[in-house]
């Protein structure tokens, strides 16, 4: 099951939380049972920053939460990431610290 936000958060461009689908995410994992949320986001500030503040606002949820790791270098586009990448990314992927 994946969930596309719309953007990330980026105050400096006028994008804030309320402009991405931060809402529905938190409705869908509260209408089913998971066990882990993976954040397939690019790997810049503005990666960092939008994947800290949904931490923040899951961590009542009790699930795993995790992020891409190994494979995708900083700063690179997830768009342009091959197959092999994604796999190595997310078979190494981090907790995220609370």
């Amino acid at each position: 099951m994946y969930h596309v936000l719309g953007g990330l958060i980026s105050p400096l461009d006028g994008v804030h939380p309320e402009s991405l689908r931060i809402k529905e995410l938190v409705q869908r994992l509260q209408e089913k049972s998971y066990n882990e949320v993976i954040f397939a986001i690019n790997p810049t500030v503005e990666g960092d920053a939008t994947i800290l503040y949904l931490s923040a606002i899951l961590e009542s949820l009790k699930l795993t939460i995790t992020k891409l790791a190994y494979g995708l270098p900083m700063g690179s586009d997830i768009d342009y990431a091959d197959e092999m990448t994604l796999a190595k990314a997310i078979s190494s992927r981090a907790l995220i610290p609370e």
